[in-house]
């Protein structure tokens, strides 16, 4: 094709070099060591601001059957995606052009900032982004980090999050049988569970509170914003000593 009269617009990532940030791998490296809350939200802030890459690969596409052999009609590029046995599905993205070469040095890198390459996941159905994938830095961002990434947003933890609590709390409000509600991070630390505690009066059978809580879950689980908050949640339940004898 003539490349008379053609012009490519800019990307914006004309001085690349393809080197990783140093910050964001040091983030990343103390997260993959020793996980925490406050880590998690350093290395989401760093994330956030770097430039990252998305690998390609050639994919043949119209094969054809032709003396027994399978021929690839043509060639095409496209993102790369990975799933797990549970069928969960994972974006790769790599800081730097290092950590994407020893991954797989036959891939083409594609640098985005970090809310597209977020975009990318979540249109190609996928649930996390996996940084710098067989580093010893690697990481797993969660579904909530991907989606806060997406809608370009501060991460928030869910025990730590306003609207968390607020969508929470409504949920439960339709439950009069509970006395009071109260959320915290889930175990280990950062593991991306919200631990929901419920204070129920002492007498309820066990199918009862366990109708309580799925009725509390189904509620969360319908709600949008809230999915895009919360990356697991686990109940706990305690009577309410004030109502007598549990």
């Amino acid at each position: 094709m003539p490349w008379a009269h053609r012009e490519l617009s800019p990307s914006g990532f004309e001085g690349d070099t393809g080197e990783a940030d140093p910050l964001v791998r040091e983030a990343a490296a103390a997260v993959a060591a020793y996980p925490s809350t406050a880590g998690e939200r350093e290395l989401l802030a760093r994330v956030a601001g770097a430039r990252w890459l998305v690998p390609i690969v050639a994919t043949g596409v119209d094969t054809e059957v032709a003396d027994g052999r399978r021929l690839d009609g043509q060639a095409e590029m496209a993102f790369v995606s990975l799933t797990a046995p549970d069928g969960q599905r994972a974006l790769p993205v790599f800081s730097g052009l290092d950590s994407l070469a020893a991954w797989d040095p036959q891939a083409r890198p594609v640098p985005v900032t970090a809310d597209r390459a977020a975009q990318s996941a979540v249109s190609e159905g996928c649930d996390t982004m996996l940084l710098d994938l067989g580093s010893p830095h690697a990481v797993a961002l969660r579904p909530s980090m991907v989606w806060a990434l997406a809608m370009v947003r501060e991460w928030v933890p869910a025990h730590e999050d306003r609207t968390v609590f607020d969508g929470v709390a409504q949920a439960v409000a339709m439950e009069p049988a509970v006395v009071s509600v109260d959320i915290s991070d889930g175990t280990p630390p950062a593991s991306g569970v919200l631990r929901i505690a419920l204070t129920i009066p002492a007498g309820l059978s066990a199918a009862e509170v366990s109708a309580i809580a799925t009725r509390i879950g189904e509620r969360i689980a319908s709600d949008g914003e809230l999915r895009a908050r919360i990356d697991g949640v686990a109940f706990a339940v305690r009577a309410d000593s004030s109502s007598g004898p549990a």
